[in-house]
């Protein structure tokens, strides 16, 4: 017998948030994204303004823009 494994491949989609000036900014943005249902992993970077975001699935842009948006921030789309 073989083990069942989920084999379901992670989703890795980077976007581009303007505002973020540093760590903290980093730190709120990222907190705000990895409530969304399915995000296991956020990697947000103020100098370059990108948020690097591992989800289970692609993940619905207004969805991440509200998230972006509580934490004071605008997204300005996929990088």
């Amino acid at each position: 017998m073989t083990a069942q494994t989920d084999t379901s491949p992670a989703v890795t989609t980077v976007y581009k948030v303007t505002g973020m000036s540093c760590g903290h900014c980093e730190g709120s943005v990222s907190g705000e994204i990895s409530q969304i249902p399915g995000v296991s992993s956020v990697k947000a970077v103020a100098s370059t303004g990108e948020v690097t975001v591992v989800s289970e699935a692609p993940l619905d842009d207004e969805t991440v823009r509200a998230a972006v948006d509580e934490a004071g921030f605008e997204l300005a789309g996929k990088a």
